[in-house]
Order: C-alpha cells, then sequence, then structure tokens
C-alpha cells in the first residue's frame, strides 16, 4: 500500500531537495547578511533531512513493492523502516516550526530571493506535515489490531471461559461503537432523532458484521475489483458452445407485449424522473435548466393542489412540469418532505394513459441512503394476501409512510372522485422503484387492476414468494450491468469471497495490478493474463481452499457460511435472499467497440428471470446504467425503434 502513495511524496521531496540544493550552491557566498548565519544553518540541516527522508522513502517504496497481497513475506521488514519514516517527521516539524519563527523575523535582511525560497519551503514543509496527519486519521483503522480476536464460529462454541467470551463481546461492540461513529459523523449535517439513532445502530451493526470477518484494505478491493473486471471481460469473449448460441424465435404475443411494455415503460419514467426535481432537470439540461426554471419561480403557487415540504423558489415543481408536461390542474398533492423512512412523492393525474399516477422519489439525501442502508429483513403482514414473506425493512417503512398518506388522508379518494374511471399506476427509479413495489402490494387488494413500473429498483427487496407473487402487477426494468438491481446482501458476500479468492490466486505485486488496472479501464485493451498461484496445480487441488485466501478471512460471518452450506429448515439465514419485483425487462446495449461507443447506441430488451441478477457484475458503466437518465434513454431508443418499425 505504500507503493504509490510513497512514489509521489519521493517525487516531491526530489522536486524540493534538488530546488533547496540550488538554492543554497546558488547563494552560498551570500550569508553575511543580518541572520545569514541562521539561515546557512536552516538550509543545510534542511538539505540533510531531506536527504535522509528520501532514502527512507527509497527504501519504503522498494520494500514495499516486494511479495503479494497474500505473501507478505518478502515484506517482513517494512515495518522497520516504516517506523523510522515516521520519526524523521519530529526533526521536520521541529525545522518547520524554526523555519516559520526565521522568515516572521524582521531583523533579518537578506537577499529576497533566499527569503522567498525559504517562505516556499516552510510552507511545504507545513502542507505535508497537515496532510499526513489528515492521511492518517482517515485511513487508520481503530480496529486493526483487534480482528485478530474473531475466532473461527467452531473454536467461539467450544469456549468455556467466560472471560474468553466477554473478550470477544466487546470487540464485536466497540467495532459497532467505531462503525456508528462513523455514520453519525458522515451524516452530521442532517437533525438527528431517535430514527435516525436506531437506524445509525442498525447500519451499524451491518458493516460490522460484513467487514470484520476480513484482513482486507480498500486497496485490496480495488485490486480484487479490476482483477474480477478482466476475468469477467474474459469469460465474455470466449467463444459460446453451438448450444448457447442457438436461440428461438419468440412468439409475437410475446414479443408484442413486451414492445407494449416497453412503451408504456418509457412513458411512465418521465414521471418517476419528474420526481427527483430540479436536481435531476438541471443534470439534464445543463445550460437552459436554470433560464427555464427562473421564468416560473415568480408564479403563485397553484391553489388546486395540495404541496407539503419545503420547495423555494417553486423550482423543484417547477421542474416537474417541465419533465412531465402536465399542467397545474393535474396535480392532486405533491410532498417534498423528506426524513428516514419518509420520501418524498407526488400524485398526478395522466390524461394521455388515463391513469392516476403515483410517483416517488428515489435517492438523493443522507435521510435516503439511512433508508437504503436499514437492509434488515422484516415480515410484510397483509390481510387476505397468502404470499407473505421477507421484504427490506427500509424500504417497507417508506412504503407504509405513503401508503398512510395515500389512504389515511385521502389523497387516492380525492384522485378518483376526480377521475373515477381511471387506473392506478405507480412509478419510482431505485429507492423509488422499491417503494413503489411494496406499496403496490399493499393497494392490491383495494385496486385490483393496479400497475407498478419499478426502474431499477434494488434487488434485495422480496421474498421468492412475494416476487413471484408481483408477477402479475408490477413490471421492474433494469439496464445493463445496473448495480444497484443486484445488491443484496447474499449477493454482497458472495462477492467478497470472489474478491478474496481472486486476490488471493494472484501473484503479481498490488501496484501492478492497480496500474495495469486504471490503464485497462481507460483505455481497453485486452485483459491482463496475470499469472496466479493456481497455475500448474491439478483439478482435485482446484476444490481446496488456497492457505492464502483462508489467512484473508478472519473469521467467517453467518451470511458467508449461508451461501455454502445448507440452512437449517427453523434457523433461517440473518439475511435470506431476496429478489427483484415482478416480471423484468433486461436492457441491454448493443455496441462495436467495448468503451469508445458511437452516439448512436442501439438497445435491445427482452423478458429476464430473477437469477440473472444474482451476481454482481465489475463494469465501468455498474454505476452509469443505473442513473435515471440513461434508463430513459434507453427506454425511448426501444420505443422509437418499436414506433419507426410500426410505420414501416
Amino acid at each position: 500500500d505504500f507503493v504509490l502513495p510513497g512514489a509521489f511524496e519521493l517525487f516531491v521531496r526530489l522536486v524540493w531537495w534538488i530546488g533547496i540544493l540550488v538554492l543554497y550552491t546558488v547563494h552560498k557566498g551570500q550569508f553575511n547578511c543580518p541572520g545569514g548565519g541562521l539561515l546557512h544553518s536552516y538550509l543545510l540541516g534542511l538539505i540533510i533531512l531531506l536527504a535522509s527522508i528520501i532514502c527512507a522513502l527509497s527504501a519504503l517504496v522498494y520494500i514495499s513493492m516486494q511479495g503479494t497481497i497474500s505473501n507478505p513475506g518478502p515484506r517482513k521488514s517494512l515495518p522497520k523502516i516504516l517506523y523510522t519514516r515516521l520519526l524523521l517527521y519530529f526533526p521536520e516539524f521541529i525545522w518547520a516550526v524554526v523555519g516559520a519563527v526565521w522568515v516572521s523575523d524582521n531583523s533579518v535582511q537578506c537577499e529576497k530571493t533566499v527569503i522567498n525560497g525559504i517562505i516556499g519551503t516552510v510552507i511545504a514543509s507545513w502542507i505535508i506535515i497537515i496532510f499526513t496527519i489528515i492521511g492518517v486519521v482517515v485511513v487508520f483503522d481503530p480496529l486493526g489490531g483487534k480482528k485478530t480476536f474473531y475466532l473461527p464460529d467452531g473454536v467461539s462454541r467450544n469456549l468455556e471461559s467466560s472471560q474468553s467470551g466477554q473478550l470477544l463481546y466487546n470487540v464485536k461492540s466497540s467495532a459497532t461503537r467505531v462503525w456508528e461513529k462513523r455514520i453519525r459523523l458522515l451524516c452530521c449535517c442532517i437533525v438527528q432523532d431517535d430514527d435516525h439513532r436506531v437506524a445509525f445502530t442498525s447500519i451499524a451493526e451491518l458493516f460490522r458484521s460484513y467487514f470484520s470477518d476480513t484482513d482486507l484494505v480498500p486497496s485490496d478491493i480495488a485490486a480484487g475489483l479490476i482483477l474480477l473486471h478482466q476475468e469477467q471481460d474474459k469469460m465474455e469473449n470466449c467463444p459460446k458452445e453451438p448450444d448457447e448460441i442457438l436461440c428461438h424465435s419468440p412468439s409475437s404475443l410475446v414479443t408484442d407485449d413486451l414492445d407494449v411494455e416497453l412503451e408504456n415503460a418509457a412513458h411512465y419514467m418521465l414521471f418517476a424522473a419528474a420526481a427527483y426535481g430540479w436536481p435531476y432537470y438541471m443534470y439534464t439540461n445543463p445550460y437552459t435548466a436554470l433560464c427555464k426554471l427562473n421564468g416560473d419561480c415568480c408564479r403563485n403557487r397553484p391553489t388546486d393542489s395540495d404541496i407539503t415540504g419545503s420547495d423555494r423558489h417553486n423550482f423543484h415543481f417547477g421542474s416537474i412540469l417541465k419533465i412531465t408536461g402536465l399542467q397545474y390542474r393535474d396535480f392532486i398533492h405533491i410532498s417534498f418532505h423528506n426524513k428516514i423512512y419518509e420520501i418524498p412523492f407526488f400524485v398526478a393525474l395522466d390524461h394521455k394513459k388515463e391513469a392516476i399516477v403515483v410517483a416517488v422519489r428515489g435517492t438523493l439525501s443522507f435521510e435516503d441512503i439511512l433508508t437504503d442502508l436499514s437492509a434488515d429483513c422484516e415480515d410484510l403482514t397483509l390481510e387476505e394476501v397468502l404470499e407473505n414473506g421477507f421484504v427490506h425493512k427500509g424500504i417497507t417503512q417508506a412504503a407504509n409512510y405513503i401508503y398512510r398518506k395515500l389512504i389515511n388522508d385521502g389523497i387516492l379518494n380525492q384522485a378518483f372522485t376526480i377521475a373515477p374511471e381511471y387506473k392506478l399506476v405507480i412509478v419510482g427509479h431505485s429507492l423509488g422503484g422499491g417503494t413503489a413495489s411494496i406499496l403496490a402490494i399493499m393497494l392490491r387488494n383495494a385496486f385490483p387492476t393496479l400497475r407498478c413500473y419499478a426502474f431499477s429498483p434494488p434487488g434485495g427487496l422480496l421474498s421468492k414468494s412475494l416476487a413471484d407473487y408481483t408477477k402479475h402487477f408490477i413490471i421492474s426494468v433494469i439496464v445493463g450491468k445496473d448495480l444497484v438491481a443486484r445488491l443484496s446482501m447474499p449477493n454482497m458476500e458472495d462477492l467478497k469471497r470472489r474478491i478474496v479468492r481472486v486476490v488471493a490466486n494472484c501473484n503479481r505485486p498490488k501496484y501492478q495490478i492497480l496500474l495495469r488496472g486504471c490503464w485497462y479501464e481507460i483505455f481497453g485493451g485486452d485483459p491482463d493474463d496475470f499469472p496466479t498461484e493456481l497455475d500448474g496445480r491439478n483439478q482435485d487441488a482446484l476444490t481446496q481452499p488456497l492457505l492464502a485466501e483462508e489467512s484473508l478471512m478472519v473469521h467467517r460471518s453467518p451470511s458467508y457460511n449461508a451461501l455454502e452450506e445448507e440452512p437449517h429448515l427453523n434457523s433461517p439465514p440473518q439475511y435470506p435472499h431476496l429478489y427483484l419485483p415482478g416480471k423484468i425487462i433486461h436492457i441491454v446495449e448493443e455496441c462495436s467497440s467495448r468503451r469508445l461507443c458511437s452516439s448512436d447506441i442501439k438497445y435491445t430488451a427482452k423478458w429476464s428471470n430473477e437469477t440473472i441478477f444474482s451476481s454482481i457484475l465489475i463494469s465501468p458503466k455498474m454505476i452509469t446504467d443505473h442513473m435515471p437518465d440513461v434508463v430513459l434513454k434507453a427506454l425511448n431508443s426501444l420505443s422509437q425503434e418499436h414506433g419507426s418499425c410500426l410505420s414501416c
């Protein structure tokens, strides 16, 4: 881990040392001015100090380049060099103080060039010292040494010493507290109440249980993701068997059904995108959005629609009007209120499709992120619905909030009083898609003709029974290798296991993996064929875990074990498998070049199965494929293509 930051600091120190050496050499005979003796001593001491630091950094970088991630033997002398380098900060700090005192002394009357050089040196010293302190604070893991106390499950069950059991409990409690403090620090800008404190504890426990069983640092994870991406690309480039290439033409009924749903999805995606308000409108119209919205900001709010929450200057509502193309009178209720488990939504009349549309906003605030991360499972109990099962806790609470507003506050009654012949349609993107899906399940009995369109919903949402139940009235739309659609705790555990295995198998130094991986991600080319410890081993040995892999796993979490062992019937795993809602339309980008695609991108769509999304795919587009503008662009492209085919 010290190769790249060490090399960067080494470069800075070398340039700095050469500059000071040139300054000292050029002005060697000009230190007879008042204060010149102190200047001479300061520069000479600084040259010697920088030379010592450069030697320590060179040794640090060289030793850190040796070995592999799972083979630290060649780096066993690194701690001594690291502590030597850290000790050099003390004289550097003292010298920086001396330089600051000298610079501030008005009695010194030496040449201006020399004084400016010393001022630059003092400033550079303090900048490096401050950034070093910040870096240590950011990357320091207060739990680093305590991870060794985690024991395998089989060992922990045999512990009869109450002292050992208490030690293990204390370590887990301290880990949870550390994660909770980190989350509180990240969310310091929001008002925190009891709901937030409960969510912080739940999320901290989630992170503690996920990260506590591995001895991986962030750069190990980055290297693992790079290796997995290249391994995945090699698999995709392999020629397929004839049986895999052969495909059956879908029936015309299925094709027509898909075309109709794509046209509907393209229409309703506008409502899901509009729920994001002015941030989405300005993101998609960066040059003209502000001018267009300024024309509406001074208008009075409509009295026909009920608006709650903060919307200064009418920017949110103005953006919704621009995106959807609706009129003021078409809106029944708009809520911009946003807290944890309480997300914005609006209810509008869609005269084109003769529908009452409930559009739920996706993730856009820290409160929404906390709702996303409240990933515990809870039972969804509904009257007259036999297919009860597990659901995502945070998203279910958000759906409950909107359900109470729609039913208890009479919002839907008001809408159907105005348009009794219209059907109910619920839409949303990302977090909004997941919330819309669970809300649709809750409203299904009261509105049997209800339809729901969930765009890029989170993968860990519904248990299998509920996912099958929703196939009659929910359509999920997923684009490409969208990460969020594949996010679930079992999938994350599977990704962790894959990272551990691929990192343990590769016998290249980490810095080579990272540098070549960055080149591959930016400029493309053929995936690197990294040699691994598996090369040359017989087939029987491949089924056994590597010692290196075991060394990277401190202990196995319950979720990790649940992936390899059949869970007991009476004791479900902590995080059971949850699936995407409804029938799934998977949209894939067609492009001849893997990275540098032309602006005329073509898409294909097909009905897919939830098992396709049971593994996280690594790709540069795993985030961008989730963005609402990309989803809308793909749907519009497919819808226009279908329309041109019909006219032809």
